[in-house]
This record gives structure tokens, sequence and C-alpha cells, in this order.
């Protein structure tokens, strides 16, 4: 069992699922992540993170926020007004 870990859940309304197909694809190609990563989704976003060291942890969930933010930004913007 790790010593760190965070729970983050995502609500984005019509987005949400878009954003999760967005930054699931990237958690999958990045096999040497140093946390345990798992994200989930059922009408919300869900990660699952957790470490033995809090760098790593807090590294991946600025990462995740990151991503969530950067797509949510890309899909409102060809969404239009």
């Amino acid at each position: 069992m790790s010593n760190f870990n965070s729970h983050i859940v995502v609500d984005a309304k019509d987005k949400t699922k878009a954003i999760f197909d967005s930054i699931n694809t990237d958690n999958k190609f990045y096999p040497e992540n140093p946390t345990k990563t798992r994200i989930k989704y059922s009408n919300k976003i869900e990660i699952f993170i957790e470490s033995d060291h809090i760098p790593h942890l807090r590294a991946n969930l600025n990462s995740a926020l990151r991503l969530i933010q950067a797509s949510y930004d890309v899909i409102d913007s060809v969404d239009g007004p």
C-alpha cells in the first residue's frame, strides 16, 4: 500500500466523456509512471493516484489537472459560443 493518495472527481457536463477519452489515452501510454494512476468514467471522471513519494504524487496530480484543463479548453474552443 502506498503512503500517499489522491482522488479527483471531475464533472464537465457534456464535455466529460471527451475529456476522459483524451486523458485516459495519455495514461495508457505512460507505463514508466512512478505513481499508480487509475482513471475511470461513469458520468464523471474519477482519478485515483497513489505513490510512496509525495513529489511523484504532486507531479502526477498537476499533470492530470493540466491535461483536464487543456482538454476542456480545446473542446470549448471548438464548440464555440
